[in-house]
């Protein structure tokens, strides 16, 4: 884990609001000037807090109106299977996140497609094709009431 001070927490903060600010307008909101601004960002970036940069597409405006949260249950827990079954949920492009769950189900997965039928398709020749699945549950969201966030990083980001 990497020791964040209060000025590392803001820079944070304005990146995950806007990961597209100039380094300049980024020093002006965190109170430095450009040069050390610019090196505490490298710095987080080479620690791997900063993972990288990506545009938020939004799943509707490019077709995408249908989100299903799927939860699965395997039959057998072997390493292979596992392995066998995460490499099946990288594979498909329609799965845009999936987490390895404690508790009563085994994962939960994240789906969009541009229609039911898809969905149907891609549940009849994906999911059910992989291997040991004993179970799956979907959930259909009508609506996003919170999108992604910026992670809470603590007191500092709220002061401003």
């Amino acid at each position: 884990m990497t020791a964040l001070d209060g000025i590392d927490k803001r820079i944070l903060h304005e990146l995950q609001q806007n990961g597209r600010l100039t380094n300049q307008e980024l020093a002006d909101r965190v109170g430095l000037s450009p040069s050390p601004c610019l090196r505490r960002v490298r710095h987080l970036e080479q620690q791997g807090v900063i993972e990288g940069y990506r545009a938020v597409v939004a799943p509707k405006v490019v077709g995408l109106s249908i989100t299903a949260f799927v939860r699965l249950r395997l039959a057998t827990h072997e390493g292979a299977t596992v392995d066998a079954v995460e490499q099946r949920l990288r594979a498909i492009p329609h799965i845009v996140e999936a987490h390895l769950l404690a508790g009563d189900w085994d994962y939960l997965v994240r789906i969009v497609t541009p229609s039911f039928a898809e969905y149907e398709r891609l549940l009849r020749e994906h999911l059910r094709a992989i291997p040991s699945l004993a179970s799956i549950d979907t959930t259909f969201a009508f609506a996003e009431t919170k999108p992604l966030s910026p992670l809470p990083l603590g007191e500092e980001t709220a002061r401003r």
